[in-house]
């Protein structure tokens, strides 16, 4: 993947998959550079782009050198072209080639497009590193605090009527019933207990055998809990206590998709859903009854009243309270205004705070989102080596987090001057006055550089303000980190960069000791190691 997007809507495949995806993509989610892998793919490109001839009609040979080292080599009566690879993954290669020696870091390739001059290597990386921060809005009259309104969600008939659009004496996957029109399905029925009944008095408690993504339930009218599939389990038992009365009781379950499977074989018959059975448990001492309602008349409705009356157009008419706005409420609409952040940077809403839902702005669905859902603590490290196979878990970050926070508004969903309209519908209950725009923009840049090479500084049609950091020699640390090694040049290279890079967007620093004064590493290889403030 080239270009990273959003998954808008409930476009989102899944189970459990973000609006959010680029996978570390050379231009990220919202069309900015992820810098250093576009800037280092770029590099490969032009490298190999200059090799085309030889490529396409080289006749192609190889040498093994050994410990995992080879050399692929395209030749052509013009010339040939050589590719080194070291497939060794803790150890460099030194090969010698043509009377020639080179280095090659594990687990990498090397391009040498005349067979003599190294024009790029896969492991060294000469492009900036940049930093991207989340700006508050500061749009002209913004308020600090976005002003909400709100309003519950109409569920009576299905929590005190059980009333749906039709019934049947089966239970039936979600997929069979919605045909995939909505995330929400009801499962709705009634059970009578005469006033002398066994099962009344004793403690009691309902059990559900369920395959839903997530599941409420609700027992005349009261919301009794509900639960989530966790860890790629889908097939899962709830079972809350439950109050029940003599003569009638209305048993309501809401079954919520976070998308549905859209890869791998069969896909479409994996079950989502309530599979059943669903009991009534009776429990007096070691006395246990079981009241099976799986063949019960149920009935069934898909979709929630504020979706079909659309209360999420900026035009709905419906009445919306001021008043005593409501935090950690489940099943709840709220709508407030804002101002467009100004420039033309990318928008995104930050939902930290909130449970899980759904979002609009000006109309548009944004998506679903969900940051009380929190990733995995284990699996994380404070360094990623990438040497090696790829697998999943490899160089994992965010470990403990919201497994998705901020969500892409596009620019052409707003309205520049005037009020935009945000609606949320909030399911689990969350707290709507944390929410706030921000833009994301280039925070600071940085390099890594060794010497002999030129690297460009740029913000991104931004100025560079300052240079935090500058160091010619052995230099440690990672970007936001740098810390000065046992040598350095002899010349100050901050001065330097500062007169060369602040207040321009961008420049370019050829990285030489002449430049920046010889540094006594012995024979170490010496590097630029730059920090920039945009």
């Amino acid at each position: 993947m080239y270009h990273g997007g959003t998954n808008f809507d409930r476009t989102a495949g899944g189970p459990y998959i973000t609006t959010s995806y680029d996978y570390d993509a050379p231009l990220d989610e919202y069309g900015n550079l992820n810098q250093p892998k576009y800037g280092h793919l770029k590099q490969l490109h032009d490298v190999l782009h200059s090799m085309e001839k030889t490529l396409t009609y080289g006749n192609i040979s190889t040498i093994d050198f050994g410990n995992s080292a080879s050399a692929t080599i395209y030749t052509t009566q013009e010339g040939s072209s050589c590719f080194f690879g070291n497939g060794n993954e803790n150890s460099d290669a030194a090969i010698s080639f043509r009377g020639e020696s080179y280095v090659v870091p594990a687990w990498s390739v090397t391009i040498l497009p005349d067979c003599k001059t190294e024009a790029y290597n896969t492991a060294k990386i000469t492009t900036q590193t940049s930093m991207m921060v989340k700006k508050p809005n500061e749009a002209e009259e913004d308020p600090s605090t976005l002003k909400w309104s709100w309003r519950p969600e109409n569920m009576d008939n299905f929590l005190l009527r059980g009333k749906g659009e039709s019934t049947n004496t089966q239970l039936f996957d979600q997929k069979v019933v919605s045909n995939d029109q909505s995330d929400y399905l009801w499962y709705m029925t009634t059970a009578k207990f005469r006033k002398r009944d066994p099962f009344l008095g004793k403690n009691m408690s309902l059990r559900v055998n369920s395959t839903a993504h997530v599941l409420r339930v609700f027992v005349n009218g009261k919301h009794i809990g509900n639960q989530h599939a966790e860890n790629g389990k889908f097939h899962y038992i709830f079972e809350k206590d439950a109050k029940f009365k003599s003569g009638r009781n209305v048993i309501s379950l809401l079954i919520i998709t976070v998308g549905l499977q859209n890869y791998g074989a069969f896909f479409e018959s994996v079950p989502v859903g309530i599979t059943g059975p669903i009991s009534i448990i009776g429990r007096n001492g070691d006395e246990t009854i079981v009241k099976d309602l799986s063949s019960h008349k149920w009935s069934y409705k898909t979709g929630l009243n504020g979706f079909e009356n659309k209360l999420f157009k900026t035009e709905s008419p419906s009445k919306w309270s001021f008043q005593s706005v409501p935090l950690n409420r489940t099943m709840t609409w709220y709508k407030t205004t804002f101002k467009a952040p100004l420039g033309n940077d990318p928008v995104v809403v930050d939902l930290l705070g909130l449970g899980k839902g759904t979002a609009w702005v000006n109309g548009n669905n944004i998506g679903r989102y969900w940051p009380a859902f929190i990733s995995s603590s284990d699996g994380c490290s404070a360094k990623c080596n990438y040497r090696g196979a790829y697998y999943a878990e490899k160089c994992q970050t965010n470990c403990g987090e919201p497994t998705q926070r901020w969500y892409h508004v596009p620019r052409s969903f707003l309205i520049t001057e005037g009020d935009n309209t945000l609606v949320l519908f909030e399911e689990m209950g969350g707290n709507p006055s944390l929410v706030n725009f921000q833009t994301t923009i280039v925070g600071s840049v940085c390099a890594n550089v060794y010497e002999k090479n030129v690297i460009e500084l740029s913000c991104d049609r931004k100025t560079i303000s300052a240079i935090k950091f500058a160091s010619f020699g052995n230099p440690d640390g990672n970007c936001g980190s740098f810390v000065k090694g046992t040598c350095e040049g002899s010349k100050n290279a901050v001065d330097i960069l500062t007169k060369e890079c602040v207040g321009k967007e961008k420049c370019s620093i050829d990285v030489t000791a002449e430049k920046f004064g010889v540094p006594d590493c012995s024979g170490a290889a010496r590097r630029l190691a730059i920090e920039a403030i945009c």
